[in-house]
């Protein structure tokens, strides 16, 4: 399983341990994930996703899973959020 954001994309980063000694050695910044189940309000289901605490965030304030979809970027979205993206625009369009 990756160390990848399923809604932003965010993955690790690289950068320098830095020592009192000013001694400086190679790291990795991984991103904060959690495993939380999301609820589509216009399919009715729960979805389970692995996010950022920062994305987490960004889901609540725009007001849910469905508008936080809605205004995400296609090339940022796993495939699993661009199935369930793909699927919401589908029930509002037929609503």
């Amino acid at each position: 399983m990756s160390r990848v954001c399923e809604l932003t994309g965010k993955g690790p980063m690289s950068g320098n341990t830095i020592s009192h000694a000013n001694n400086k050695s190679r790291r990795r910044f991984l991103p904060n994930l959690n495993e939380v189940t999301l609820i589509s309000d216009v399919l009715g289901q729960s979805f389970k996703f692995r996010v950022t605490a920062a994305a987490l965030r960004s889901v609540d304030h725009r007001g849910g899973l469905d508008a936080y979809l809605a205004k995400a970027k296609d090339e940022e979205l796993s495939a699993n959020a661009l199935k369930i993206k793909k699927d919401i625009a589908k029930a509002q369009a037929a609503a």
